[in-house]
């Protein structure tokens, strides 16, 4: 019985790693397969509005079935708060991040998602949800971390060096689909996947405060995609003429509006809440230089991307400031933990009395039994009883 209890154990403290390290997979999975569905001239406006309208249908059922009795009451601040968290991923940072990665590449959206670990860093230490402590080497090892990362995704970016031949899959969409680029969008894209940078870390922060005053985490993952759904349509209805541009049809394009829809909004959402709630927002985006290592593998393997020597680089640096956030985090979490086992609650004890606790034999709570200290007049007894003997 030892060895099944300590797995599960371990397997209770490796849960947000394995959750985190299987969303990166997910992620990059996206990345491949929406840029396939933009080059098949599906509208970047439209594809967001039907991920999160499947995410909808996707996740209601499940948290109309696990939370109904447990659904904190709506009030305006949190719905509000809801209302914000629709707007920041859904609309402006998808829209963004399909923009900017149908003017620049696969990778380079992948790319930029490294800077999410340094702002949101900054930021959760403005709303105090990180804690730096300069004296201490965990401290050091998550801002060391923080900072090398930016650096591995710049050289892997900007630096190409020779490139390296490896086993290509040749599948049916790599000869009627490229990768390649207008060099005259190239900094406009790349100005949009960092500004998308910036609402996705907002949104991280947001959560973190929402789901603690809505703790029922598959409801708000269904309202912020609900409020996405509806948010995103408004602008697609402004920004879109064509009305046959939401004719998606049955291939790619709804592959990938189910494909992002299921995985990167419904589950993802949850699955992230759940994670920030436990280990907060620094912890989730330390694994986003995962996604860009896995981007580049498959960008390699289903679109015959090269990969080059600044990118094996990068991914070096990258994979150390990832693995020096994580020791880092994983100390801090120690030390709290010792901290919190080492405070032990002391006997209650007054000037008057002494308070025991003792058990009772009968059903209820325990009775509080009270014992007179010494007083003067004891004491003053005492003494006399000494001196007359």
């Amino acid at each position: 019985m030892k060895n099944p209890n300590m797995f599960c154990r371990w397997l209770y403290k490796a849960k947000p790693y394995l959750e985190m390290g299987a969303l990166q997979f997910g992620f990059a999975g996206m990345f491949v397969i929406t840029m396939v569905s933009l080059q098949h001239g599906m509208n970047h406006y439209i594809l967001a509005v039907y991920r999160q309208l499947i995410a909808t249908l996707f996740i209601t059922p499940f948290a109309l079935v696990l939370e109904r009795k447990t659904r904190p009451k709506m009030t305006l601040p949190i719905f509000l708060r809801i209302l914000v968290l629709g707007f920041l991923e859904p609309v402006i940072d998808q829209n963004l991040s399909y923009l900017g990665m149908k003017y620049t590449s696969v990778t380079l959206a992948s790319a930029t998602s490294i800077l999410n670990p340094a702002i949101i860093f900054v930021l959760a230490l403005i709303f105090r949800l990180e804690t730096v402590n300069l004296k201490k080497v965990y401290s050091l090892a998550k801002i060391f971390g923080t900072i090398i990362m930016v650096p591995g995704a710049v050289i892997m970016t900007l630096y190409k060096g020779p490139a390296f031949d490896f086993i290509k899959l040749h599948v049916g969409i790599h000869h009627s689909v490229t990768t390649e680029t207008q060099p005259k969008h190239w900094v406009a894209g790349t100005l949009m996947l960092i500004a998308r940078c910036w609402g996705w870390s907002g949104f991280y922060i947001l959560q973190a405060f929402t789901v603690k005053m809505y703790p029922a985490q598959v409801s708000l993952t269904a309202l912020i995609c609900f409020i996405g759904a509806i948010g995103g349509a408004a602008v697609s209805l402004v920004m879109v003429r064509d009305i046959n541009a939401w004719n998606i049809g049955w291939g790619t394009n709804l592959l990938a509006a189910a494909y992002t829809g299921v995985v990167c909004s419904g589950i993802a959402y949850y699955a992230q809440g759940a994670v920030i709630e436990e280990k907060g927002p620094v912890f989730v985006t330390a694994f986003s230089p995962l996604c860009l290592i896995i981007t580049a593998a498959l960008g390699s393997i289903i679109l015959a991307e090269k990969i080059h020597l600044g990118s094996i680089i990068g991914t070096v640096l990258i994979v150390f400031g990832l693995y020096a956030v994580l020791w880092g985090k994983s100390q801090e979490d120690k030390q709290n933990s010792t901290t919190a086992n080492d405070k032990v609650q002391q006997l209650p004890i007054t000037d008057d009395a002494k308070s025991v606790n003792k058990e009772n034999n009968m059903e209820g709570p325990a009775r509080v039994l009270k014992i007179p200290s010494e007083s003067p007049l004891t004491r003053e007894t005492q003494q006399n009883s000494k001196s007359a003997n």
